[in-house]
């Protein structure tokens, strides 16, 4: 049966009617309809754009798809409707198309340094092998290849990119010519301008981007995911660090202390920002909507900004339409306007997912 709603349309901003029919949204009129929603406000489907249903809680692998179905439906019941799963040691295309999940756009493996990351998640290759490995990566994801940019170097004791420069810029333009768009882990300031000016088409975290380099990314249409939830952790990881590796510990702690400025930085300069949680391991589900909080109370972005980057403009980049003719039917309600309190967004009063009421 198709299902009618009524409500304020956003960013449209006016009072609108719409039909879903199957799974996509029509404003034509369906005769019959049952009225789902009158009244409210009404979203596309929220979007998480850094997440990992293919890692547990605590940072293993999970081992079975009802695991990846149980962690995407804590993201589903809070509101996300799309998924970018952020890199998964567990393979589970079965899911693209589970009409209970939120759309997914997914990368395999982390491509990633030998010992220089976390254990049992990404592949791990040396520097000869990269390019072959991120061409295999785009065939098990389906759009995205994850790179690890840097992690710590125990002999350097900091931060250091994963791999020469070269080769991170070849694994770039391998995962182009494979037809997909590369996004890439980075906390230090030497991976992150070498990834920018290869061209990476996203910056996960990114603190250590600086303001040339932001300009560049302006430039260029690249899109950061702040993950301002991950970052905020960056003092326990310090902590445990400081007895053997003082020198890392410090320079994780100035830049957590320093992104609320990065992120506001690249704002102003117009690089597309999107939400992304970096769910999974030490960061729960479901929390989307405290880091759009983030971004408005940390970042300084305007609520109808914060809802664009959750929202329809996330769902534009990752190439799940809104609610536009024809678009798909993933839509969220909620009681009260939330450009003026974006608080709202923590728990939608409505849900349809696929065309389906979830909530």
């Amino acid at each position: 049966m198709a299902l009618h709603v009524r409500g304020v349309l956003l960013p449209d901003d006016e009072v609108r009617d719409l039909w879903l029919v199957g799974d996509r949204v029509t404003f034509n009129p369906v005769p019959g309809a049952e009225t789902v929603v009158d009244g409210g406000f009404v979203l596309p489907g929220l979007v998480d754009a850094h997440c990992h249903i293919g890692i547990a809680r605590g940072g293993a692998p999970i081992t079975s798809l009802d695991q990846a179905r149980e962690l995407a439906h804590t993201d589903r019941d809070a509101g996300v409707l799309a998924i970018r799963d952020a890199g998964s040691p567990y393979p589970y295309p079965e899911l693209d198309d589970a009409p209970d999940l939120p759309r997914l756009a997914r990368a395999g493996q982390h491509v990633a340094p030998p010992k220089r990351y976390l254990r049992d998640i990404g592949v791990e290759v040396d520097a000869a092998e990269v390019a072959a490995t991120v061409a295999a990566q785009a065939r098990a994801g389906n759009g995205w290849v994850k790179l690890v940019g840097d992690w710590i170097d125990r002999g350097v004791g900091d931060l250091a990119p994963a791999w020469d420069a070269d080769t991170l810029t070849a694994a770039v333009r391998a995962a182009h010519d494979a037809g997909v768009r590369a996004a890439v882990h980075t906390f230090s300031e030497s991976a992150v301008e070498i990834m920018v000016r290869a061209g990476v088409d996203s910056v996960e975290h990114g603190t250590g981007l600086n303001l040339d380099l932001i300009d560049e990314m302006a430039r260029q249409g690249t899109a950061l995911v702040p993950t301002m939830i991950n970052i905020a952790t960056f003092g326990g990881i310090a902590e445990q660090a400081r007895g053997k590796f003082p020198g890392y510990a410090e320079h994780m702690l100035a830049l957590r202390d320093g992104f609320p400025e990065v992120v506001r930085a690249a704002y102003e300069a117009g690089v597309p920002i999107y939400v992304g949680t970096d769910a999974g391991g030490g960061i729960d589900h479901g929390l989307a909507a405290e880091e759009m909080l983030l971004l408005h109370e940390r970042a300084g972005m305007a609520p109808i900004d914060v809802l664009a980057a959750a929202s329809w403009g996330a769902r534009e980049w990752l190439g799940f339409p809104g609610l536009v003719e024809g678009g798909l039917a993933d839509l969220t309600v909620y009681p009260e306007d939330p450009r003026g309190d974006l608080r709202v967004v923590r728990a939608p009063s409505r849900t349809i997912l696929r065309g389906r009421v979830i909530r």
